[in-house]
């Protein structure tokens, strides 16, 4: 397999390392760039951590970070905190771990106490209002964009992308709770994952 998986021109579609190409140095390093993304983490973190977790820092595979992120969604807690931990205990142990969720959590707590006291103060604004609603769009525009150029690491696309069919369609036209949703289609995934190990074998 190539050093890199074609995705197309640079931009959305730039090309995504398919294997991890180093590591960081210490658990300070850990602390470090996670608290650079949680700083620069405007609208979610999830996909500026994408962006240098996979592309620039070259720690995680493309497919090792979806794989990653599914199990964080299913664990109880916030997706990228998950990452952290697990991602800080597979470098660098428990340390690594404490690194990481710390450099998540702590550098963007003064920010986020001083945006609160600003809100709480200026909530009925037109303008904040505003301000909110356009904020909440790019966020959904960077999680869509980060879903689309994470796709290209999928190993079955076709199957997985018939998975995430089959989940939205059970949260937005039936309107099936998180919980049933999400044990519906998680049975069906682990079904076609136990078929494909079946035909591997054979």
């Amino acid at each position: 397999m190539s050093k890199w998986s074609a995705c197309g021109d640079a931009g959305l579609f730039s090309a995504l390392p398919t294997k991890a190409e180093s590591k960081p140095r210490s658990a300070a390093h850990l602390f470090w760039v996670f608290s650079q993304l949680a700083l620069s983490g405007f609208g979610g973190v999830l996909p500026i951590a994408e962006d240098r977790l996979v592309r620039r820092e070259g720690w995680v595979s493309a497919q090792d970070f979806l794989e990653t992120l599914a199990l964080a969604q299913v664990l109880p807690g916030p997706n990228i905190c998950n990452m952290a931990v697990m991602l800080g205990d597979r470098f660098h142990g428990t340390r690594g771990a404490l690194a990481a969720l710390s450099g998540l959590l702590l550098p963007p707590l003064v920010p986020v106490l001083l945006c609160a006291f600003v809100y709480s103060t200026w909530a009925d604004s037109p303008i904040v209002a505003g301000a909110l609603r356009a904020m909440a769009m790019a966020a959904a525009g960077l999680i869509l964009a980060m879903s689309i150029r994470l796709s290209k690491g999928l190993k079955h696309p076709k199957s997985d992308g018939l998975i995430a069919c089959l989940m939205l369609a059970a949260l937005l036209v039936f309107r099936l709770p998180l919980l049933y949703a999400l044990g519906l289609v998680g049975a069906v995934s682990l079904g076609l994952a136990w078929r494909r190990q079946d035909r591997s074998k054979d």
